[in-house]
């Protein structure tokens, strides 16, 4: 699965890597900055989703497997609550 940025974001993170660039090495135009940028998502971008991907996971593994403790309701209550009002 491909990364895509919508052009606004793609613009935006490509002033970032020239700001990057400007201020930590050698300055870089648009299309420099937007071949990395490319590079990077088609490069590394997957290694991030997918642990992303992983870790989201985990998280709603760990819910769904303490389900009925996160929602338990007593059963057959109504006796035993109804004197307590």
């Amino acid at each position: 699965m491909a990364i895509k940025l919508s052009k606004p974001d793609h613009q935006q993170l490509v002033g970032s890597i020239r700001r990057y660039f400007d201020e930590n090495l050698e300055p870089v135009g648009d299309l420099q900055a937007g071949l990395l940028l490319d590079f990077v998502l088609r490069e590394v971008g997957p290694a991030i989703y997918n642990k992303a991907v992983l870790d989201a996971q985990a998280r709603i593994l760990n819910h769904v497997t303490d389900l009925p403790g996160e929602v338990y309701e007593r059963e057959g209550d109504y006796w035993t609550s109804k004197g307590k009002k």
